[in-house]
């Protein structure tokens, strides 16, 4: 079982070009499995009973709804790969319905509020124009975390202003942004040179670093978009992650295209960038039950003025 476990982890890494954390995930949950089978279980003998014996039992255990579904597709997953390997005749997780799970809708902010976190923190020092340039680049482009400090100055093109981002699955895509992000990154570009210039470093090309001139970390930048939620005085928690979620539906309540969307995202699937437009209906419903004159609950009557 561990001969064929390895196999698949290094498919996910060569041919998946998954991440690090992604491959650490699939071999805890099945080293959890092979476990529960006992010593000596060949993949081969493996059925469906067995599988839901497992989820069972983590079930009884206490494990959360996510946590089954996440070890049964990995299980599921592990015998896609060995099926179409030829090591295994079928797939005994592969008739197993998927655990349905009542996602909640990302959180976002508010135009308003989006404008305030991006627009704080004035000033010319190298500090101040690097974070002006980040959460610039964070809202007008919908980049996760990773993707943002990943980035290096050649990924970058101020006119047109376009950034090219090498996102989940080591896949490429081209994301527009706009004046607003040109003009911050241009005046960060500057300084950047200067404190690589002043520590006397080979320039490694990475767009944000840090004031001893080597890459900015993605916890940098979640420290830095907690502080200016602090600062803007939102009481809401957000992440870098958060301006994703709030570009996203902006654009989309402005009468952007989904499948625009989904290309700026970098979403493998439609199905993932459709959460926005629930988010857009649940906006629409509150705005209803304010205004509508037979949904709004003031006590007026239908001949008070103002009904």
């Amino acid at each position: 079982m561990q001969v064929h476990i390895q196999a698949f982890l290094d498919f996910l890494q060569s041919e998946r070009n998954s991440s690090v954390h992604t491959i650490e995930a699939y071999a805890r949950d099945l080293s959890e499995f092979t476990c529960s089978l006992g010593a000596g279980e060949d993949a081969c003998a493996v059925t469906s009973r067995q599988i839901r014996a497992w989820l069972g039992a983590l079930v009884r255990q206490g494990a959360s709804r996510a946590t089954v579904a996440r070890k049964l597709a990995a299980v599921r997953s592990f015998f896609r790969f060995l099926v179409r390997e030829g090591r295994v005749a079928k797939n005994p997780a592969g008739a197993m319905r998927s655990i349905r799970l009542n996602k909640p809708l990302p959180a976002y902010l508010s135009v308003d509020e989006a404008f305030r976190i991006v627009e704080s923190g004035a000033g010319d020092g190298f500090k101040a124009l690097r974070d002006k340039a980040i959460l610039e680049l964070l809202y007008s482009a919908g980049l996760r975390v990773s993707e943002l400090c990943g980035l290096d100055v050649d990924h970058v093109s101020l006119s047109p202003e376009m950034v090219r981002v090498r996102g989940k699955g080591d896949k490429e895509r081209v994301v527009p942004f706009g004046e607003k992000a040109a003009a911050a990154i241009n005046a960060y570009l500057a300084a950047r040179f200067s404190v690589i210039k002043r520590f006397g470093q080979t320039d490694n090309g990475a767009l944000f670093i840090n004031q001893r001139g080597t890459r900015l970390t993605p916890r940098s930048v979640q420290r830095l978009v907690e502080r200016r939620r602090i600062e803007t005085g939102i009481n809401t928690p957000i992440t870098p992650h958060t301006f994703r979620h709030s570009m996203a539906t902006h654009l989309l309540e402005r009468g952007a295209d989904l499948r625009a969307i989904q290309e700026m995202l970098g979403h493998v699937s439609l199905a993932t960038t459709q959460r926005y437009t629930h988010l857009d209906i649940a906006r629409l419903t509150e705005l209803y039950q304010k205004a509508h004159p037979r949904a709004v609950k003031t006590g007026l009557k239908p001949n008070d003025k103002g009904d």
